[in-house]
C-alpha cells in the first residue's frame, strides 16, 4: 500500500473543553480506533454528569456579555473561524478519514459542507433581523425582534462526526447563545479540533465547550434546567426518546433521525446518468449516511409485462455492472472509492442483514462478503463490499429495516402510484429521489411524497446550509429543522413590542 498522509500519530488522549480551558475527566476512557487499521489513534474519557454540568455552567455565565456583543462582532468570530478551518481543510480532512473511515474525497466534501454552514452564519446581521410596521393603530407601532435564549447542546452521530455539529453550533453562537457539544464516542476527534479552532477564532471562554462522553452525559445534558433546547442526529428509537424527556422540561428540540430512502426510476430515465448518481447514493460513506438511498424501484408506467421486465433488468445489469467495479480500501489512499463499516459490530450488523434477504427469498446478485480489498495487508474486520440484492419486495426486512450499509434492494413497482404508495408505506421521510426526464412526473413526486428532502435526477438530496435539512415522519421529531433561516428561529425566541407615545 502507498505511503499515506496521517495527521493523527501516535495515540491521543482526548479532554473535555470547558470555560475556555482543556480539562481532563474523571471518567473512564474508550478506545477510538481506525476502522481500516484496527488500531487505536486515541482514547475518549466518558464524562461524569458533573462535568457536563460543569459546562453548562460556564455556558450559562458565558452567556449574558456574549448576547450583548453586537452580532456583526459576533460574525467576525465566525469569520476568523471560517479562514482557520480551511487553513486546516486537508488536516479535517484526513481526521475524519482515520477516525470514521470514509474515503478522503468524501471527507473534504463533509468538510466543504461544514465551513459552508459557518459561512453562512456569518450572515446573521441579516438573517437575524425582525421587522416592524408603524401605525398599526392610531399613534402606534408594533416590532419583532428576535432574541437569544441561553444554552443549547448538541448531540452528534459518528457518521458526519465533522459536519453535522455545525448544522447548528454556527447559528446557536451567532444568534447569541451558547454551545455545549458532545461528540459521538465513536468519532470524536473532529469535534475536539473544531474547539481548537473556535478557542483561536477568538470565540469567548464558555460560548462554545466540548464535553465527550455516552449516555450519562447525554442525559445530564438533557436534564439540566439551564440547557434551552438540545439538537440530536441519529437513530429513530433515541431521537424519539429525546424528543419525549426534552419535551417534558419543556425544552426546544431538533431530532433528526433514521432514513429508509427510495429512489424512483421511471422508463424514460436516461440509465447511463441515472446509474451513476446512484452509485455514489447508495454506496457513499459505506451506505452509513441518513441521505443515503437503499430502495431503488424501477417503475413500468406505460410498459407492458415484458417490456418492464426488459426495463427493469437493463437498471439492475447496469447498477449491478457499475457497482461491482467500487474499490474498498483504506479512505486515505486516493484511489478508494469506499471505505469500511465504522466498527466490527456495525459489520456483523450488515452481514446479518444480508443472511436475512437470503432467507426471505431475495436475489443476491453482487455479494458484499466476498470482495478484493486494496492493500491486503488491512485487517478486514470492518471492510464489506458493494452488495446488491434484486426481486426484493416492499414487505421484506431488507426494503423495511434502516441497515446503515452499502446494501441496495431492487424492487419492481407495476405503476407510479404503486411507487408511491411503497414510499407512504414506510414509517421514514427523510429523502427520496426520482429519476425521469419528464417534468409531469417530476412535479408530481414533489408534490405527493411524504418525505422532507427530494431529488430529482439527484441521488443525493442534500440541502444547501442555506436550506434547512428537512425530514418527516420517523425521521424527524421537532418543528424547526438545521442549517439556514429555521436554525435562526429555533436559537431565537420572538419578542413583540407595542408601543405608543403621548
Amino acid at each position: 500500500m502507498a505511503i499515506l498522509k496521517e495527521p493523527i500519530r501516535g495515540v491521543l488522549d482526548l479532554q473535555n473543553y470547558i470555560d475556555g480551558e482543556w480539562v481532563d475527566s474523571t471518567g473512564e476512557l474508550q478506545d477510538i480506533v481506525n476502522p481500516a487499521t484496527m488500531t487505536t489513534i486515541g482514547h475518549v474519557p466518558m464524562s461524569t454528569a458533573d462535568e457536563m454540568a460543569a459546562a453548562v455552567a460556564a455556558a450559562q455565565a458565558a452567556f449574558p456579555e456574549w448576547r450583548r456583543t453586537p452580532p456583526l462582532a459576533r460574525a467576525r468570530c465566525l469569520f476568523r473561524l471560517k479562514e482557520l478551518l480551511e487553513d486546516s481543510f486537508e488536516e479535517l480532512s484526513r481526521i475524519q478519514t482515520m477516525e470514521h473511515g470514509k474515503t478522503i474525497d468524501e471527507s473534504r466534501g463533509e468538510t466543504r459542507r461544514g465551513i459552508e454552514m459557518v459561512e453562512v452564519a456569518t450572515g446573521i446581521p441579516n438573517l437575524m433581523m425582525g421587522a416592524n410596521l408603524e401605525d398599526v393603530a392610531a399613534g402606534i407601532d408594533e416590532t419583532l425582534i428576535r432574541q437569544p435564549l441561553g444554552v443549547f447542546g448538541i448531540i452528534a452521530p459518528f457518521n458526519f462526526p465533522f459536519m453535522v455539529p455545525l448544522w447548528f453550533a454556527p447559528f446557536a453562537v451567532a444568534t447569541g447563545n451558547c454551545v455545549v457539544v458532545k461528540p459521538s464516542p465513536r468519532a470524536p476527534l473532529s469535534q475536539s479540533r473544531i474547539a481548537e479552532l473556535a478557542e483561536e477564532a477568538g470565540i469567548p471562554e464558555g460560548v462554545w465547550s466540548v464535553v465527550h462522553g455516552d449516555q450519562e452525559a447525554a442525559s445530564a445534558m438533557m436534564a439540566h434546567p439551564d440547557v434551552k433546547g438540545v439538537c440530536f442526529v441519529g437513530s429513530t428509537p433515541v431521537g424519539r426518546e429525546i424528543y419525549r424527556r426534552c419535551g417534558a422540561t419543556g425544552k426546544r428540540v431538533i431530532a433528526q433521525c433514521g432514513a429508509k430512502n427510495f429512489a424512483v426510476v421511471m422508463p424514460d430515465a436516461d440509465i447511463d446518468m441515472t446509474v451513476a448518481s446512484l452509485m455514489t447514493s447508495f454506496f457513499g460513506n459505506t451506505g452509513q449516511r441518513c441521505l443515503a438511498n437503499a430502495n431503488l424501484v424501477v417503475v413500468g408506467e406505460g410498459l407492458s409485462a415484458s417490456e418492464h421486465d426488459a426495463f427493469y433488468r437493463r437498471v439492475v445489469d447496469a447498477f449491478v455492472s457499475m457497482a461491482s467495479r467500487i474499490t474498498v480500501g483504506y479512505g486515505l489512499d486516493e484511489a478508494v472509492q469506499m471505505g469500511p463499516i465504522k466498527d466490527p459490530s456495525s459489520k456483523e450488523r450488515v452481514l446479518g442483514y444480508i443472511q436475512k434477504g437470503i432467507e426471505e427469498g431475495a436475489t443476491l446478485r453482487l455479494d458484499g462478503r466476498t470482495f478484493d480489498l486494496v492493500g491486503n495487508e488491512l485487517p478486514r474486520d470492518c471492510f464489506i463490499g458493494p452488495t446488491v440484492f434484486e426481486d426484493v419486495t416492499p414487505e421484506m426486512t431488507l426494503a423495511q429495516d434502516e441497515i446503515f450499509g452499502p446494501v441496495a434492494a431492487m424492487i419492481r413497482a407495476r405503476s407510479f402510484d404503486e411507487a408511491l404508495s411503497m414510499i407512504d408505506a414506510n414509517p421514514y421521510g427523510n429523502a427520496a429521489s426520482i429519476f425521469t426526464s419528464s417534468g409531469r412526473w417530476a412535479r408530481e413526486f414533489r408534490y405527493r411524497v411524504a418525505c422532507g428532502n427530494i431529488g430529482v435526477n439527484v441521488g443525493i438530496a442534500a440541502p444547501m446550509a442555506f436550506f434547512p435539512f428537512s425530514g418527516m415522519k420517523d425521521s424527524f421529531f421537532g418543528v424547526l429543522h438545521g442549517q439556514g433561516q429555521e436554525a435562526v428561529r429555533f436559537f431565537t425566541e420572538s419578542k413583540v413590542v407595542i408601543e405608543r407615545w403621548f
